[in-house]
């Protein structure tokens, strides 16, 4: 054994602007992980819980939950990211779901570097603006979100 490599996140210095990053393997929704989901959750809807109301509805069917949806969409860039290079998740903005996704599709989840600037109040710190994009397996576009967050510096990192 010549050295130990240890998985992380990219550092800020190692983000390229306008680079898109794609994470893979996709992950496939079940009607477990929905259910599992919204009850943690606390919520009831309908259009994720009762098959025979949603039947009913305008898209036949239950819909997977989409704040599920957002949080398997930035934790699918994780390890490619930020794991244990983010100092903080500062916020999101422009947060769409232009299509559903249904039990048993698969989310595939990409992201672009927008942005970034090091940061005038937090030495050896710099903010990076992340355009999160949710794709199924048709690659159609079900979920996006622009995302700000705090990477810490190579020569700065605890």
């Amino acid at each position: 054994m010549t050295r130990d490599v240890v998985q992380r996140g990219l550092y800020y210095e190692e983000l390229e602007l306008d680079a898109r990053y794609l994470h893979r393997p996709g992950r496939t929704l079940t009607e477990a992980d929905n259910v599992l989901f919204s009850t943690l959750t606390m919520n009831g809807q309908p259009l994720h819980l009762d098959a025979a109301w949603s039947a009913e509805q305008p898209f036949g069917q239950r819909l997977v939950n989409s704040m599920m949806t957002l949080a398997v969409l930035v934790g699918s860039s994780v390890d490619q990211l930020t794991q244990g290079t983010i100092v903080a998740n500062l916020g999101f903005t422009d947060v769409r779901f232009p299509h559903p996704l249904f039990h048993g599709d698969t989310l595939y989840a990409e992201t672009v570097v927008t942005a970034k600037r090091l940061s005038a109040s937090r030495p050896g710190q710099g903010v990076v603006t992340l355009e999160h994009t949710g794709r199924n397996q048709d690659d159609v576009v079900v979920a996006s979100a622009t995302r700000s967050v705090l990477f810490w510096c190579r020569e700065a990192a605890p």
